[in-house]
């Protein structure tokens, strides 16, 4: 499976991967009807930046308004026709069996986008993951890896080494 990996400079460095991914999903919309779900899991340290990407996906998608961590509110969702994104963080998930009863399984259909931080609290109740994305420190600044999981994943990652610059 395809597997990218990327110097970040800053956080608009960050922003702009999110950014790229939301382009990508763009463009394969004109592919393909109906719109196949993506499922992204997010690992990095706190701080990292995992929130960042996915601001930089939201806004990418369309979204005008702020894009906030939903630390406290397990799940923020964006709705940005045609697609449905969803934004988890699960670091204060104390049980993974509390997700089943927020109705879990519902968050990943077709035309949603599933981005989540902390995906390891949810195991065994997360859909796979099409897309892995790891942020990692480098002194001042990050290192993202990004590797493909599914066939949709290797396409994402095949159209996003295309776009990013």
């Amino acid at each position: 499976m395809t597997q990218l990996e990327y110097f970040l400079a800053d956080e608009a460095a960050t922003v702009a991967v999110g950014d790229c991914l939301a382009k990508v999903l763009q463009w394969q919309d004109q592919q393909q009807q109906p719109k196949q779900a993506l499922v992204t899991y997010l690992h990095g340290d706190l701080g990292a930046g995992k929130t960042t990407l996915t601001r930089g996906f939201v806004r990418g998608m369309g979204h005008q308004g702020n894009v906030k961590s939903p630390t406290y509110t397990l799940v923020e969702p964006y709705e940005l026709p045609p697609w449905q994104v969803y934004h988890f963080d699960l670091y204060r998930l104390a049980d993974a069996e509390e997700l089943e009863y927020m109705g879990i399984r519902d968050y990943f259909s077709e035309n949603c986008c599933c981005f989540i931080e902390w995906p390891e609290k949810g195991a065994g109740l997360l859909a796979n993951a099409d897309l892995i994305i790891n942020i990692v420190y480098q002194e001042e600044q990050r290192v993202i890896n990004l590797r493909a999981c599914s066939p949709r994943g290797e396409a994402v990652l095949q159209q996003f080494t295309v776009i990013y610059s």
